[in-house]
């Protein structure tokens, strides 16, 4: 794991070139403390560079890779599995390598099969690679975007800054530091769009997707394009009989075979682990992989309703699993924490769920550990969101399934009526855009829909007028691939449409890399593998979620790992307690908005109205309305985070 910065001009780069890289590094040597490596040819206008995290070849391992003919040169954050069999076949065929690193294998496989070599990488990356012979950079990401990676290109369209986080490409001093009003108002109510950062003119390269990157009459040629994408089969073409035992045990194997392959690394692996069935089953199969006690890390919150750790236990003792729980209080999650992951993540958070993983991964690494593998990505796959859940019921099932559906609407009461407001919202709203594209509104973007109705009246006067024609809802729509989604089953439609925002823009930056890596940990999510996933879009929607539990081929394939308790619960949404659930915690908060949300600070700021901010803190201390105080609570951290952005990058 590292981070990556550079850039790629059509003119011949500056004299100090060196040091405009250097200080695109500087911002991102938490990524990689193992060392700063740079490849600067200004008469080509080539700029790369690298900070490293050492997993593999410890010793022999620094980047930039250059080619034995010196024609590649590549810089590279993440892992590529399967490594050691590509470099035996590669060396079978007269190819050579300089190092024992994974990351080589990229310009063996690109030497051979050109830009097909997307094919066969495997894993979790984001990587520049500039073809010497060609004179082109191609910038490429992993299929699902686990791995980060930002750029921006001139009006002139004569240099790309890119970089492994936005504070990289915004270092570059040709690249303005400006807030992007659209993702502010993005930011506000939750969810940003494919593609969008926070800032202006700074793009996120899609998951699944690389660049190529050529030069022509002093202008930069580029060419977006696809390799992969999260593939759900035609409704039409889906079998009406199947064996259910035989989508079992395709996803027994998958899995497994993802997590050995997680497991190869020069330095010990360790697990996180919840109260979650994804991340026990990672446990339990890790565990009988290695044939020896596994380390794991827990998060425990000082509010039962939300602490999975009495549960993360059970399975820690039953596994015989070397446990280490971190416990937080509102001390942990505010204050110079909650500050520092703003920095970090780069975007607005409604929980301090992210604060809390950072301070978890600060954890593995102060206990000597650098590597673990996570759980996300299982809800994807397999359908375990209440949001997913409720789609398949109001949009999946034929009429005869009634008494399933009241089952159904009871259980999601009884089980997650702490997150209404959050992740589901309480009436069923509907959007055009949405309509036309799924035939219905996904229930995720619902909740947000409703906290959009909150946050636009709070922004400035001329903010407002800026954006009184923008819609961000349908502007979410407009970046999803409609071809991706017709005749799809609703089940599908919904899973899609959630890994292409929340799953990129959300769970895996201040949820996964971001506050990992805030503290050079590298996570490595085991269900985002693309073998595993290519098997999960083929099992039938109604083995994804039968009757009423989420998630039954999974827990079918891991049935054996798991305790009772765990393999009969049904799906609980993993948060931190919001600031509403105890003075403690509101008192924290308070000292947040003493800071960043007086009338000075957010006028300074220019984003929002100071007096209609003002008007919104005074409803949120006296509201006592649970649902109506958990969307509060969610726009607040918005409000916090956004300005906090703003003193961060911009003031």
């Amino acid at each position: 794991m590292c981070g990556i910065a550079g850039h790629f001009s059509a003119k011949p780069l500056p004299e100090d070139t060196p040091e405009i890289l250097g200080r695109q590094l500087e911002t991102i040597v938490h990524r990689g403390p193992d060392g700063l490596g740079r490849h600067v040819d200004r008469a080509r206008g080539v700029a790369l560079g690298h900070t490293r995290l050492a997993i593999n070849d410890l010793e022999g391992g620094r980047q930039p890779l250059h080619a034995i003919d010196g024609r590649y040169v590549l810089t590279t954050n993440g892992e590529f599995y399967d490594f050691k069999r590509h470099r035996s076949t590669l060396m079978a065929e007269g190819d050579r390598f300089l190092t024992k690193s994974d990351s080589e294998i990229a310009i063996g496989l690109y030497r051979k099969f050109g830009l097909d070599f997307t094919r066969h990488l495997r894993g979790e990356f984001a990587f520049a690679l500039y073809d010497r012979e060609a004179d082109e950079l191609i910038l490429l990401r992993d299929r699902f975007g686990v791995r980060p990676l930002f750029y921006w290109v001139s009006p002139d369209r004569d240099i790309l800054v890119y970089g492994s986080e936005a504070k990289s490409v915004i270092a570059h001093p040709a690249v303005p530091a400006r807030l992007d009003p659209r993702a502010a108002l993005h930011q506000l109510m939750q969810t940003i769009a494919p593609g969008m950062s926070a800032f202006e003119g700074v793009v996120s390269l899609d998951p699944g997707h690389f660049l190529r990157i050529r030069k022509r009459d002093g202008r930069l040629e580029i060419h977006q394009q696809r390799y992969w994408d999260f593939d759900f089969p035609l409704e039409a073409d889906r079998p009406v009989d199947f064996d259910e035992t035989e989508h079992v045990e395709r996803v027994r194997d998958e899995l497994i075979r993802a997590i050995v392959l997680r497991l190869e690394a020069d330095v010990p692996v360790g697990c996180y682990l919840s109260g979650g069935i994804d991340s026990c089953c990672i446990l339990g199969l890790a565990t009988g992989a290695m044939q020896s006690p596994t380390k794991a890390y827990t998060i425990s919150f000082d509010d039962a309703s939300y602490d999975e750790a009495p549960i993360a236990r059970e399975m820690a003792e039953s596994m015989n699993a070397d446990q280490e729980v971190i416990h937080l209080k509102a001390g942990d999650l505010y204050g110079e924490n909650y500050v520092k992951t703003v920095w970090h993540a780069e975007r607005t958070f409604y929980n301090t769920l992210g604060v809390a993983k950072n301070l978890m991964s600060k954890r593995v690494w102060d206990s000597g550990y650098r590597c673990v593998i996570t759980g996300e990505g299982a809800d994807e796959l397999f359908a375990g969101y209440p949001a997913l859940k409720r789609d398949m019921f109001l949009h999946g099932l034929s009429h005869e399934s009634e008494g399933v559906r009241a089952e159904y609407q009871a259980a999601l009461d009884r089980t997650n009526r702490l997150f209404k407001g959050a992740i589901l919202a309480e009436n069923q709203r509907h959007h055009p855009a949405w309509e036309s594209l799924c035939g219905f509104t996904p229930s995720w973007i619902q909740p947000w829909m409703d906290t959009l109705d909150l946050a636009r009246p709070l922004l400035a006067d001329d903010m407002l007028d800026e954006l009184r024609d923008y819609d961000p809802i349908a502007e979410i729509a407009s970046r999803l691939d409609r071809s991706m989604l017709e005749g799809r089953h609703p089940l599908d439609k919904a899973q899609y449409t959630w890994s292409k925002c929340q799953l990129e823009g959300q769970i895996l930056n201040w949820g996964g890399d971001r506050v990992d890596m805030a503290n050079s940990m590298e996570s490595r999510p085991a269900f985002l593998d693309h073998h595993l996933a290519e098997v999960a879009v083929r099992v039938p929607p109604s083995l994804r979620i039968k009757g009423n539990i989420e998630k039954h081929v999974l827990r079918e394939a891991v049935r054996g790992v798991l305790p009772e308790v765990l393999y009969r619960r049904e799906k609980f949404a993993f948060m931190a307690p919001p600031a509403h659930t105890d003075e403690a915690k509101r008192r924290k908060v308070e000292e947040l908005i003493g800071d960043f949300l007086g009338e000075k600070a957010v006028a300074d700021a220019g984003i929002c109205s100071p007096k209609r901010v003002g008007e919104f803190l005074s409803a949120w201390r006296v509201d006592t309305d649970s649902t109506s105080l958990v969307r509060r609570d969610t726009l607040l951290n918005h409000l916090l985070t956004l300005h906090i952005l703003h003193r961060h990058f911009v003031a």
